[in-house]
């Protein structure tokens, strides 16, 4: 199987996690091939992602790293299996692979909590209003680049509509909802679309109003990925320069204990519905 050029971060973080178990273990990577039978170089390429690996030597090297975890070891057990290519896979080398990062760890994802301070979380935007957003970069975007990524943000919502929805939570401050991006009546439908998402079971909308003041983390935005297991949790970082993905123990620490301070500042989601239904009114 030759290696790859690009691998996923989910690929990516397969191996960063066979690195630590290792590493943990006290093993060497001569040691952990010696157990294998295979060259000394395949535990370095297997933990940088670009060499992939089999669920059943996964499960070998966890009981010989001394992994007492079964549940953490099943799903990476798992993740060593996924050989369909997912939907965005469509979109390799149209886009960035950041962007399909994203996409491809919202589709794992047991749960999904955002903050967002100055836009509309991507999974909660109609298609006029994301047209709208990527209409001012600037550069202008080409065309067809344009369009791919609308096409992309879009079909990432589908998380939140399949038979098995992800559970969203939304931290929103009051300054996104109130930016027109396409005039009134685009940011009205927007704001309508919102409340609607909001009535479903497995999505909770909470708003930051200004009355909240000052608060930690202002104007950045970020999305904690929950894993079946905590130690596969994932926070992802928007920047203007693009993604960032974070997942030490002290990084997840660090958003987590954020997400609760900005969920803290917010209205209860009741609240938070009246809320956005007036500001939608006074469009």
């Amino acid at each position: 199987m030759p290696p790859r050029s690009s691998p996923t971060a989910r690929q990516q973080r397969l191996g960063s996690e066979l690195r630590k178990l290792r590493e943990q273990s006290g093993m060497s990577a001569q040691q952990a091939a010696a157990l294998l039978g295979v060259d000394r170089t395949r535990i370095p390429n297997v933990e940088s992602g670009r060499f992939g690996i089999s669920a059943e030597r996964v499960r070998t090297l966890a009981f010989n790293y001394g992994c007492p975890d079964a549940v953490l070891v099943d799903l990476l057990a798992a993740m060593a299996q996924e050989r369909d290519r997912g939907w965005w896979e469509e979109h390799r080398g149209l886009l960035p692979p950041a962007l399909l990062d994203i996409a491809e760890l919202e589709y794992h994802a047991a749960e999904l909590q955002t903050a967002v301070t100055t836009h509309i979380p991507g999974l909660l935007q109609t298609e006029k209003h994301a047209r709208a957003v990527f209409d001012t970069a600037v550069p202008p975007l080409p065309g067809p680049d344009l369009e791919a990524r609308l096409s992309l943000r879009l079909r990432r919502q589908q998380v939140l509509e399949r038979e098995r929805p992800v559970h969203y939570e939304a931290v929103i401050h009051e300054a996104a909802l109130r930016m027109q991006f396409g005039g009134p009546k685009v940011a009205r439908e927007q704001l309508e679309d919102i409340l609607a998402q909001s009535e479903r079971e497995t999505v909770s909308v909470r708003v930051i109003p200004f009355a909240a003041g000052g608060f930690p983390g202002a104007g950045q935005s970020f999305t904690c990925v929950g894993a079946p297991v905590p130690q596969l949790d994932t926070v992802q970082l928007d920047s203007s320069h693009g993604s960032l993905l974070l997942d030490t123990p002290m990084q997840l620490r660090r958003y987590r204990g954020l997400l609760d301070r900005l969920r803290g500042l917010s209205l209860p989601a009741d609240e938070s519905r009246a809320f956005i239904r007036t500001i939608a009114q006074d469009l």
